[in-house]
């Protein structure tokens, strides 16, 4: 049976999208913000996290404490995050409770207190937090990629902010951040479980009736030129040198996004992969080895990270371009084939089933593509996908002059040589 997401467009421009799952005794239900990271400027970046932390801190309505205990004390979780393009809202909770569910994250979405001690104080966590992050080699690599990837623009910026620009912002700042982009038409609510949609749609109109439309602002494109490899070394005495190998690649709806999925499931997305079985299985070189994918709406990257001994890091790097040229020169197995494709479509089955991953997926990529794929959709895009398409993927990404490579362990001397090992054919 097909599967079919209820959509209405109210008033204003605020979207409503939803996929009732009667045999569910669960609601996941988001509040999405088309609004990030990519939205900042220099001055005022990480604004978006800050005021997705505040809006937990209290409402006209709600209390800090209150928010809480509203939604854990009927046996929901609640909670938010902020990416480079959205900030999102979110709960699971006993279905029964939706009206609830909706009622507490709206407020906290269109009527947050703000007020100033909270401010001051979540400013100092969020200080912290920064601190943290460049404490943790692992994560702070990251950050360095990035930079490289997208120098000089918001989208190769920390989403968190810099110590400088958390540290200007200000109530001021923050209420005109919410007016300009908490807006209806750059809201997206997504609900999946077991629900009642004309409930939810008519509850949201309410909710969000006061609002005035107000068009939402894009953001600027993503710059890519890169002419030669680039590499950028964080010395530190680690007891193993952290690795963040990055490629830009495609854009969320690129016509090779799934030939992409594959090949991030051959190289290195579990345990049978090509880089988890040469470097980890074979050779010892490393307990973490794997790779990601990041999607957004005008670009995207294919990075490697691994964390690996100190004494075999130029062996480890051209191990790994090597392992990423195999699949430019040649089409994989038709075998490997068969189960990347089989691994690839049977993790998005089993992550549907889940009314918060269903949620998730479904306002994700309304509220960045005004689109929504269903699994079936899904299937037949995957079907399509030929062995042919994942050598063209790898050949489109991997290119010598594309490298970027982020270091963070006692590797200074060894610059050069890195640099020099910074090939693929």
């Amino acid at each position: 049976m097909k599967t079919v997401y209820k959509k209405r467009i109210l008033p204003g421009g605020l979207r409503v999208i939803a996929h009732n799952m009667p045999d569910r005794e669960s609601l996941a239900l988001g509040v999405w913000i088309k609004v990030g990271g990519r939205d900042e400027a220099a001055k005022n970046k990480g604004i978006a996290h800050f005021l997705e932390h505040l809006v937990f801190k209290g409402t006209r309505k709600y209390s800090c404490r209150k928010i809480k205990e509203s939604i854990e004390g009927v046996g929901g979780s609640l909670n938010g995050f902020t990416s480079e393009e959205v900030t999102c809202y979110l709960v699971k909770i006993p279905a029964r409770f939706q009206d609830l569910a909706l009622d507490v994250l709206s407020d906290m979405v269109k009527s947050p207190a703000l007020p100033e001690r909270e401010i001051v104080k979540e400013k100092t966590v969020i200080l912290e937090e920064i601190k943290m992050y460049k404490d943790q080699p692992h994560s702070y690599v990251y950050e360095l990629l990035d930079e490289l990837l997208w120098p000089n623009q918001p989208i190769g910026w920390p989403v968190i902010g810099t110590h400088e620009s958390v540290s200007r912002i200000g109530r001021r700042e923050l209420l005109a951040f919410k007016q300009e982009f908490y807006t209806p038409k750059n809201i997206v609510i997504s609900a999946a479980g077991s629900l009642d949609f004309d409930r939810l749609a008519k509850q949201s109109a309410r909710a969000f009736s006061h609002k005035k439309e107000q068009a939402s602002k894009a953001f600027d494109c993503a710059k890519e030129s890169q002419g030669l490899p680039k590499l950028k070394i964080f010395h530190k005495d680690t007891e193993q040198t952290h690795l963040a190998l990055g490629f830009h690649s495609f854009k969320r709806d690129d016509p090779l996004r799934h030939a992409l999925g594959m090949l991030h499931i051959i190289l290195g997305a579990n345990m049978s992969s090509r880089l988890f079985n040469s470097l980890r299985e074979k050779r010892g070189l490393a307990y973490e080895i794997g790779t990601q994918v990041k999607r957004f709406s005008d670009t995207g990257a294919f990075m490697v990270h691994a964390g690996i001994d100190n004494r075999r890091i130029l062996e480890t790097i051209k191990l790994i371009l090597n392992e990423l040229a195999k699949t430019k020169d040649k089409s994989v197995s038709s075998d490997e084939f068969k189960r990347a494709k089989e691994f690839y479509l049977g993790q998005m089955m089993l992550a549907l089933e889940d009314t918060l991953e269903h949620m998730l997926w479904i306002g994700e990529y309304t509220a960045t593509l005004d689109k929504t794929y269903t699994l079936e959709d899904l299937i037949k895009e995957v079907n399509r996908v030929t062995k042919q398409d994942i050598r063209e993927a790898a050949s489109r990404i991997f290119r010598e002059n594309k490298i970027n490579l982020a270091l963070i362990g006692p590797v200074k001397k060894l610059e050069k040589h890195i640099f020099n090992q910074l090939k693929i054919n």
